[in-house]
């Protein structure tokens, strides 16, 4: 039987290659030596020759050796004892050169110390002697059998690497998707926020504005009183339910809030919307350059629009200031195509 070493040598691989993969992986067999070449194809150092510990050599004599050495591992047995001639033909008495080394333990035939080692590392025998025996080579059977089995191997694992990376893949657009979503919730999230921070601005202004209104009508009712009140002193004759048709009081005029800031939100054509806080003396240009850089919609040229009042801003009103144009402090802003 052919060694581990000629077999890989046999599927395609060189020899270097062969030996380094046998010694890496223990001399557990062809499949891990096989596996072990498929990950390291890429190696730096892959062909360069491996140098295996020096030991016995087939045709060389044996050197004489202690007892201790003798009860270790080698070369050893009734055929390869220290001296002993090579075996010979008892009939024509000529002397036949070893051909190959033979484990004594299990009767397989090993073409090198190397492949000796290989065999010992991996069944754990110890006895090993050389034998006149030839290795008989690979059939063309057995060859195309071993390359069909290389390639069903390489097929498998093209097949197992193409199914890693679409596991890959997949998982590499679920997490996209999800990160998507997650910006997607945020920006809504935010937007909400802002939504119903206007909302409250807007409440809070109304607010204001009702409760001055009501002084300003306490303050007139007050002045009537006051004027009635008055003019029945100086005139007794009068009627005191006159005073209802005295003439009114001029209207407290109301402190008129100034803001510094105002807060812009814009409905793009696609149905949402973008929020922003700009200066009250800010331009309307700053608006639509703001439009520009963060629009989600349709790229384009745009114009703007309030609903109500109703009125489309041209190209004069961009530098106006916002407090000039009534969008102080909050307004809603359409984007329509020209």
């Amino acid at each position: 039987m052919p060694t581990d070493v000629e077999t890989l040598m046999e599927m395609g691989f060189p020899k270097n290659r062969a030996e380094k993969a046998l010694a890496k992986t223990n001399f557990k067999g062809v499949q891990n030596a096989m596996d072990w070449l498929f990950n390291h194809m890429d190696d730096a150092d892959i062909d360069d020759p491996y140098e295996a510990p020096k030991g016995h050599t087939l045709g060389e004599e044996s050197k004489p050796a202690d007892d201790s050495s003798q009860q270790g591992q080698g070369i050893s047995g009734d055929n390869a004892s220290p001296g002993a001639p090579a075996e010979g033909d008892a009939s024509t008495g000529e002397v036949q050169q070893p051909k190959s080394l033979k484990c004594d333990e299990c009767g397989k035939l090993l073409s090198s110390e190397n492949a000796v080692q290989m065999h010992a590392a991996r069944s754990g025998h110890q006895s090993f002697s050389e034998s006149t025996e030839e290795i008989k080579p690979l059939t063309e059977e057995e060859k195309k059998a071993q390359l069909e089995k290389l390639q069903e191997i390489r097929k498998q694992k093209r097949l197992e690497k193409q199914e890693k990376e679409k596991r890959d893949q997949l998982e590499r657009e679920i997490q996209r998707r999800k990160f998507g979503k997650e910006v997607q919730t945020a920006k809504q999230t935010m937007a909400e926020k802002e939504m119903k921070k206007l909302a409250e601005e807007r409440r809070r202004e109304k607010m204001e504005e009702k409760i001055a209104r009501q002084k300003v009508k306490e303050q007139i009712e007050k002045d009537k009183r006051d004027r009635a009140a008055k003019f029945a002193k100086t005139d007794p004759s009068v009627n005191t339910a006159a005073p209802a048709t005295a003439t009114a009081a001029p209207p407290v005029q109301v402190e008129k809030k100034e803001y510094d800031t105002c807060r812009i939100q814009i409905r793009l054509t696609n149905g949402t919307s973008i929020t922003q806080s700009f200066q009250a003396k800010e331009s309307l240009a700053a608006v639509r350059l703001f439009v520009e850089m963060n629009r989600t919609d349709e790229k384009g040229p745009f114009t703007l629009m309030t609903s109500f009042p109703k009125k489309v801003f041209t190209d004069d009103d961009m530098e106006k200031p916002l407090q000039l144009l009534g969008l102080v402090p909050s307004a809603v802003l359409i984007v329509t195509k020209k």
